[in-house]
């Protein structure tokens, strides 16, 4: 047993066999490359060895994991986002703004392509300004690139309509390398183009009001002017024109400075929508509603005369010696409505709104109610921006604001459109066509193909029956008769001159009324504001001009 034990131990002590005794005797072999370390002895690779070369792996190891972690995790962003964007900058595809046409097809306002790849609009111009509006362009910084990508309306058309006008910016993607050479362009979003627009407008009215408003106010000289032509049925209007203004083109491409600094510094205000904005003394225009009230409420009859011999007097309870004069703009003897219509009698009307001798009147209350019902100092609706609303006072008005009480004068005055009174043109355009139109009271439109929206007036058909002769009268004999010589067409008008200024050294001169009398279709308002006084010139010379015109170019307004 011992003996096998110790064979056991034998064998495995000499399992393994010493390198030197395989190598014993390989010092008498002579074909070993001595340079290639051949029959040398290999040794294993010390502790020390593996020791520094695992310390350097970790130590690179955690360097790179550090300066991963301070790629992706400190400075992620900023470095993300600063290689997006040297790799691809976002580029815009500007959408083509809608074009606004006239009711003919006629292009008022069109778009053109600029050297940098935007879009300019194109406005006609003279006699469009404050209908069009106009628009601000995309801003770039000092680096040429756009921090505001939006061509926003800011007036008239452009800026009422601009949601639907405007469109949407596409998107595109440039690529560019480190130099900022552009590689490749890519589409992302392609742009939407807005939509065209069109108006109710005829350029061809547009610019007969316009030429004959803008020769006069500047040959008298008036400050300014306006106009319109609508349509009694449908509202629609034709021709709303203000002068002066300012150029659409000019205000958008934010230049020249030295004309724009211009438009702030003209006292004749060019900045000022006159037909929808401006707010006038009405004067004698308001003669045909306070007519028509008076009519149907059975306070004068078709018949009812009143003399004018130039003034009425009226005892003054204050001094009894010197009674209160309200005079007529001349005597003018025996009136009946249709002639006190025609040749715009202040002492009937003032017998009229505040009563005199046999005609008891309607009282200030009853008046206000009648201009009200005929749209006075209510907004029309018009969809331009900015409209004014005009203004009747009334005794609960003084007594706030003047702290005094009514007095009959005041309400004189106020009948023949005078005191505190005031309107806007377009107002004065719907009052007028309702008097045409048979009592309809219609929402102006600057958009071709509304449905047409109205309200009746509870006022007598055969009341506006008679208004209508008398304004036809006018213009056949009365203040109107200027318009006589139109041998193409019958007009029915009337006239109203409000004084201005402490002296009534200014006024304003109005011209209503409608065409063709036997069927009426248009009406027209013109107004020529601050005129000198003593100037025998204003509305009535401006229209007669502007329908000459018009039936040059659009006979077809006069059938």
């Amino acid at each position: 047993m011992r003996g096998f034990l110790g064979f056991k131990r034998r064998r495995r002590r000499d399992a393994e066999l010493a390198p030197d005794e395989i190598f014993l005797d390989a010092s008498n072999i002579p074909d070993f490359d001595r340079g290639r370390l051949e029959g040398r002895l290999e040794r294993p690779i010390s502790q020390n060895a593996f020791l520094g070369l695992s310390l350097t792996l970790i130590v690179a190891l955690i360097a790179l994991v550090a300066q991963a972690a301070n790629l992706e995790i400190i400075h992620g962003d900023v470095y993300a986002s600063q290689s997006e964007k040297n790799r691809l900058r976002p580029g815009i595809l500007f959408a083509q703004r809608g074009a606004i046409l006239d009711r003919n097809g006629t292009v008022l306002v069109s778009n053109e392509a600029t050297e940098d790849g935007g879009v300019k609009r194109v406005y006609q111009s003279p006699g469009f300004a404050h209908l069009l509006g106009y628009v601000s362009y995309p801003r770039k910084d000092s680096s040429g690139h756009y921090y505001d990508t939006d061509i926003t309306g800011l007036a008239g058309i452009e800026g009422a309509f601009n949601d639907s006008l405007a469109g949407k910016n596409g998107t595109l993607l440039v690529e560019e390398d480190a130099h900022g050479t552009t590689r490749s362009e890519g589409m992302v979003a392609p742009p939407v183009n807005g939509q065209n627009l069109s108006l109710a407008i005829d350029a061809r009215a547009q610019k007969a009001f316009y030429d004959a408003i803008s020769e006069l106010a500047d040959k008298i000289p008036f400050q300014g002017g306006s106009g319109i032509l609508m349509d009694v049925e449908t509202g629609e209007i034709h021709a709303l024109v203000s002068y002066p203004e300012y150029n659409p083109n000019i205000l958008s491409a934010g230049g020249p400075s030295d004309v724009i600094a211009g438009y702030s510094k003209d006292s004749r205000q060019p900045y000022l929508d006159r037909a929808v904005s401006g707010l006038y003394t009405p004067g004698s225009i308001v003669k045909p509603l306070e007519a028509a009230g008076a009519l149907t409420d059975g306070v004068i009859t078709p018949e009812t005369s009143v003399y004018s011999s130039g003034f009425i007097s009226i005892p003054n309870p204050y001094d009894p010696k010197h009674p209160s004069i309200f005079r007529d703009w001349k005597a003018l003897g025996l009136m009946d409505t249709r002639h006190a219509i025609a040749w715009s009698s202040d002492v009937f009307f003032y017998s009229v709104g505040g009563g005199f001798g046999a005609v008891k009147g309607l009282g200030i209350e009853r008046l206000k109610y009648w201009f009200e019902a005929f749209g006075f100092a209510k907004p029309t609706g018009i969809e331009l921006s900015r409209e004014a609303t005009g203004f009747i006072p009334d005794p609960a008005w003084k007594k706030k604001t003047l702290n005094e009480p009514w007095r009959i004068g005041d309400t004189y005055h106020t009948a023949i459109g005078q005191y505190a009174m005031q309107i806007t043109p377009i107002e004065a355009a719907r009052a007028i066509a309702a008097v045409a139109n048979g009592g309809k009271l219609m929402k102006p439109t600057i958009l071709s193909g509304r449905a047409p929206i109205g309200e009746s007036i509870a006022v007598s058909p055969s009341a506006l029956q008679v208004v209508r002769e008398g304004m036809r009268l006018g213009a056949t004999e009365g203040t109107s008769i200027g318009l006589s010589d139109l041998s193409f067409v019958h007009v029915a008008g009337k006239t109203g001159t409000a004084q201005l200024g402490f002296h009534n050294e200014y006024y304003n001169s109005w011209a209503v009324g409608f065409f063709p009398y036997e069927h009426p279709k248009y009406v027209y308002v013109i107004v020529m504001e601050h005129g000198p006084s003593g100037n025998s010139i204003g509305g009535i010379y401006a229209i007669h001009h502007a329908l000459s015109a018009l039936h040059a170019t659009a006979p077809e307004y006069f059938k």
